[in-house]
């Protein structure tokens, strides 16, 4: 069975920086575009930071140029390097990926738990 699991948030002050991953793990053959969602508190949830199986990226304006995503195919994992953190950036972030893995025939889009991130002022 194939799971997406996610660490690495906290709490941290304004300026700060913290570093996500999220490791997919199961019977995988490939992955193809892995993601970075946030959801704010009695906000919808919004994409963050994407990565193709190539390492093309592209962030949100929200996060340009503070944000770095990056992926280590061979750990199948994806990470997100949060710097000059600022309390708008408190959320739930979730990671998800296309892949194919288990018994499927087909890329299906798995989603992990989610890991919580605040930023005091």
């Amino acid at each position: 069975q194939v799971q997406l699991v996610e660490s690495g948030g906290g709490l941290v002050q304004a300026g700060g920086s913290l570093r996500l991953s999220c490791a997919a793990s199961g019977r995988i053959f490939s992955i193809n575009t892995m993601r970075w969602y946030r959801q704010a508190p009695g906000k919808q949830r919004e994409l963050v930071a994407a990565i193709t199986s190539g390492g093309s990226t592209n962030y949100a304006d929200s996060v340009k140029g503070r944000f770095t995503i990056s992926r280590d195919n061979a750990r199948n994992t994806v990470y997100l390097q949060m710097d000059s953190l600022k309390p708008e950036d408190t959320g739930d972030y979730y990671c998800n990926a296309d892949l194919l893995g288990g018994d499927a025939q087909r890329i299906y889009r798995y989603w992990g738990q989610g890991t919580q991130v605040t930023v005091s002022s």
